[in-house]
């Protein structure tokens, strides 16, 4: 497996992570614990180095299984995990009135020590606030974990799905190691400016979602239908009409993939891993062909004739369908 390091920070991960949260949460009933914790310990023999967890994902049990299958490997894996929404609440009152968040230093705090407990360490290696708060100032957050940093409970400082200008107050404060995005030929918008910015201040990316939440796999159709604990299920972009009109995005991958004896997945993944030599995609999955499938993609190099054919037809293709619900998406870019 390849290594690359996100922007300026020092921190050396695989190019490829691996995206932990449906293993236990987001995709409909969690998996088999054991079974995880054998995937989550053939991922590392596999070279992958780079696991992504959350507190919110369960709540909780995401992190009590990646800290369960980590723990004996500890020294070969860096575990980036998140902070800031109030898990007091059912998080599946988020599809209704949207989740509450809540990035007081003081939860912060509160976070990082229940988190290192859960995840059976003492340090964490990455800790991301996982949505803009805009009842706290930026700095005060950043200044929240540089002192958890200080203290060597922490190591690095991240922010997913941060809007430019609060990445650049943010990092004011205390450096920012790479910004967690989703980022995918199906959603762009990291391009519209925050690519840039991340290059100019030296921060990585750690896109999020990089198969389209599955879709650009090629693994399903507007005939495919999502159980009720599935949050596709209310997504709109997972619309049957939606689905049928953004196939035309998954044959272009497909086309390319057979040229290159590759899979649409590995595509996917390798046309991102081709965007920048700091950024790290984190593709999830449940399953160990998946994971072999996709840790494949580390190994196919796109020429600049065929990322040119792939922007070419993606350009003439339009994705139809918003990302999140309003209140999700709101969420966002702040």
């Amino acid at each position: 497996m390849k290594k690359r390091i996100l922007g300026k920070s020092g921190l050396e991960v695989s190019a490829l992570g691996l995206g932990c949260m449906g293993m236990s949460f987001g995709y409909g009933q969690p998996a088999d614990k054991q079974q995880m914790i054998s995937l989550l310990r053939t991922a590392v023999e596999r070279g992958v180095t780079f696991f992504d967890t959350a507190e919110v994902y369960g709540p909780f049990t995401n992190e009590e299984l990646v800290g369960e299958a980590l723990a004996p490997l500890r020294e070969q894996v860096v575990i980036a995990t998140k902070f800031g929404f109030d898990t007091s609440v059912d998080p599946r009152a988020m599809k209704g009135g949207g989740p509450i968040l809540n990035s007081r230093p003081e939860n912060i705090r509160a976070v990082a020590e229940a988190s290192l407990k859960r995840l059976r360490t003492d340090v964490i290696d990455l800790f991301y606030q996982h949505r803009v708060d805009p009842n706290v100032p930026i700095e005060e957050v950043a200044g929240a974990v540089k002192d958890l940093i200080r203290e060597g409970k922490v190591k690095h400082f991240g922010l997913s799905e941060a809007g430019i200008q609060t990445v650049r107050r943010a990092h004011a404060v205390q450096p920012v190691a790479c910004v967690q995005n989703e980022y995918s030929l199906w959603f762009r918008r990291p391009e519209e400016g925050l690519l840039q910015t991340l290059e100019e201040l030296g921060i990585g990316l750690v896109p999020y979602s990089p198969l389209g939440k599955g879709f650009l796999t090629g693994a399903m159709n507007e005939q495919t239908t999502f159980d009720s604990s599935d949050f596709r299920s209310s997504l709109p972009r997972f619309t049957p009409g939606a689905m049928k009109a953004n196939q035309a995005l998954v044959d272009l991958l497909g086309k390319i993939a057979a040229e290159k004896k590759a899979t649409p997945a590995q595509i996917a993944l390798a046309w991102l891993l081709a965007q920048k030599p700091w950024i790290v995609p984190i593709p999830g999955t449940t399953k160990l062909e998946r994971l072999d499938e996709n840790i494949g993609a580390v190994a196919i190099e796109l020429t600049l004739d065929d990322l040119g054919t792939i922007d070419n037809a993606a350009a003439q293709i339009k994705v139809e369908g918003a990302r999140y619900p309003d209140k999700l998406e709101q969420l966002t870019g702040r």
